[in-house]
């Protein structure tokens, strides 16, 4: 027992990893500070989540902005709570594989059926084999831990920037209800003037068709525009994690304008590959694969080598020639060491060493392919929001200015009789058609800047550049698709 009570105590001085305050986020927080100016945090009790919501009612007093957008999702959105707990299974999974092996105890009775004699036998068993390897197994999970960590930091970006996207969305959706809404009050105007006109007989009933068919098709334009802004809201709803009074936010009219100057092309290659959340996590990965395979030969010879102590104890009960009875007592104590081998008749080892180089070179491609999308992901991302922004340009300084002038001459032309109604209406329409493009193409702009960011530090709404609908990653702790240096 001083020989146990030794390697017992040897092992505590080897030191175990312990649970961190923070449930593991201090990189998911240092990233969302670092890169969004924002803050996130795993809601555990009701204390926290009352403040939390103190929070949302605080930024939801005003006309929601995308910071505040992408805050309260930080703060509402069970999804990535949902990571934030997977994080915390992956770290509890680390501290295990660091705790050094459990003693085994092993008791027995035995003796012969119905008869007087048995024997009792104790033992403690400590594996030192899992011992040997407790640092290199807990190496093996700091990097699985290391990679979930950076998975999570992903999930945070991914999260913000697809609630920056979809507020884009519903401003805009806002703004072409607005400018429908105007166009349909013109032209509802223009139509009880041909109505009118063509009581007195100045407008024939072709022209007066005319004008009644533009302003019910921009009803129709409009009723679309309404639905489309109320599928949009929803979705950010939904991004925010919003539910009852929440949901009754307010919005601006209009996209914010475009900024006078624009971020520069300068090293977006080497910006991206130093600063990719999920390229640090398939490092971590690869790592964590490594040390795996380490592991793996060992255990294709090696089965298990243990400490054993114990002690036995016997009772046996002998009748003399005499009659008399007898009783024979043994006690013994027993002190050594048990190993478990693999015989490898049929298998050397070579499966199991060319499964997990296998596994490895899986990794190490897998992060290469990583690589070398996140440098083509960088590139386009630079090229769309440059030509996002040239577009919007365009149409705010050259297409809607020429398209007014051409709808004031229009009007004078028409007023002097020299153009009939249906020129008026092809020019209304456009017009029309312009405003909303250009509408689009700010908006466009901003998910196009929103995607550049993510492109640089990791986000991507499903792996490329374009948007559309996100996922929360689960922060698991398995070092499974791997990467390469």
């Amino acid at each position: 027992m001083r020989l146990l009570g030794g390697v017992a105590i040897t092992l505590l001085l080897g030191g175990c990893v312990s649970f961190s305050q923070d449930g593991g986020l201090s990189v998911a927080q240092n990233v969302a500070y670092t890169e969004l100016n924002k803050d996130v945090g795993k809601i555990t009790n009701e204390a926290e989540a009352v403040g939390a919501q103190q929070q949302v009612e605080a930024l939801l007093r005003r006309p929601l902005t995308p910071d505040a957008a992408v805050q309260i999702a930080f703060l509402k959105n069970r999804g990535l709570q949902a990571a934030f707990n997977d994080l915390g299974v992956s770290e509890a999974s680390y501290v295990q594989a660091s705790l050094p092996p459990s003693p085994r105890v092993v008791l027995g009775r035995s003796g012969l059926l119905g008869g007087s004699s048995f024997e009792i036998e104790r033992q403690l068993l400590i594996g030192l084999y899992e011992l040997a390897t407790l640092p290199q197994r807990s190496a093996v999970a700091q990097q699985q831990f290391r990679a979930a960590q950076f998975r999570t930091a992903e999930a945070v970006l991914a999260l913000g920037a697809e609630a920056r996207r979809q507020y884009y969305r519903a401003i805009a959706a806002n703004q072409r209800v607005a400018f429908m809404q105007q166009a349909l009050a013109t032209a509802e105007t223009a139509s009880e003037l041909a109505k009118q006109l063509g009581e007195t007989g100045a407008l024939n009933k072709l022209e007066q068709a005319r004008e009644h068919a533009f302003y019910q098709e921009i009803g129709a334009q409009l009723a679309q525009a309404r639905i489309d802004q109320k599928v949009e809201r929803e979705r950010l709803i939904r991004q925010l994690g919003l539910w009852g009074r929440d949901i009754n936010f307010s919005l601006p009219g209009s996209l914010p304008p475009l900024p006078s100057r624009l971020a520069s092309q300068k090293d977006v290659e080497s910006e991206a590959l130093s600063r990719r959340v999920d390229l640090q996590a398939l490092r971590n990965d690869l790592n964590a694969v490594a040390g795996q395979y380490s592991l793996d030969v060992v255990n294709s010879v090696v089965s298990d080598i243990e400490l054993v102590e114990g002690s036995s104890f016997g009772k046996n009960k002998i009748i003399t020639e005499e009659g008399e009875v007898e009783i024979e007592k043994e006690k013994g104590r027993t002190r050594g060491i048990e190993a478990a081998f693999t015989i490898p008749i049929f298998d050397f080892g070579e499966t199991t060493r060319r499964g997990a180089q296998e596994a490895y070179m899986a990794a190490a491609n897998r992060l290469a392919e990583r690589a070398v999308n996140v440098r083509s992901e960088a590139r386009e991302a630079y090229v769309v929001y440059r030509g996002k922004h040239d577009l919007a340009r365009h149409y705010q300084s050259r297409v809607l200015p020429l398209q007014k002038r051409i709808q004031d001459e229009a009007l004078l032309q028409y007023s002097g009789m020299l153009v009939d109604v249906s020129q008026l209406i092809i020019d209304a329409r456009t017009r029309i058609l312009s405003n909303v493009d250009a509408i689009n193409a700010r908006r466009d702009f901003w998910i196009a800047s929103t995607d550049l960011k993510a492109a640089l530090v990791g986000g991507l709404a499903g792996g490329g550049a374009s948007g559309g609908e996100t996922t929360t990653a689960a922060a698991g702790g398995e070092a499974a698709a791997g990467g390469g240096h």
